[in-house]
């Protein structure tokens, strides 16, 4: 597989701009535990077919203590035992919020309830910033057929 284009990025380095700090923004360790931010990153860059976003994120779950057992497990995550309540309505909210058009009722009330059950609603929006922020990136990077592990390879030859 070929990318249909080579860093996209840098066409339009206001947008990346942008959407890096809006990313940024969502990174708030003592708001939304950064298990909770790489778990979700990764399940709504699977529902996504986004592999470029699958490997960074789960090597990035990986470098902050992530165990590999639990990263298996994502995408089953509700027949896994590994996954705490938080991160379980965690993980339902980013399906829900990633897949808008599959119902008629998007993000359906007890999925929401669930989520502010176990979140405050700074958390909460930091939690639906995420997954919006992670959709956008996913939607690009497949697009664009982005290679997994690509950016791992440009940061060892030392290119942005």
């Amino acid at each position: 597989m070929e990318p249909r284009i080579s860093r996209p990025y840098r066409h339009v380095p206001d947008g990346y701009r942008a959407l890096t700090a809006l990313e940024a923004s969502t990174r708030d360790d003592a708001v939304l535990p950064r298990t909770v931010q790489e778990l979700v990153r990764l399940r709504a860059s699977q529902i996504n077919g986004c592999g470029f976003c699958v490997d960074m994120h789960s090597h990035d779950a990986l470098d902050s203590g992530e165990a590999v057992e639990r990263l298996f497990s994502v995408a089953a995550w509700r027949e896994a035992p590994w996954f705490t309540r938080q991160e379980r309505a965690a993980l339902a909210l980013t399906e829900e919020v990633t897949r808008l058009a599959d119902r008629p009722d998007a993000v359906p009330d007890a999925v929401w309830d669930e989520a502010a059950a176990v979140f405050d609603e700074r958390a909460l929006t930091l939690l639906v910033t995420t997954v919006a922020t992670i959709n956008a990136w996913n939607r690009i990077s497949v697009a664009t057929r982005q290679i997994a592990g690509s950016h791992r390879r440009a940061a060892a030859a030392g290119r942005p």
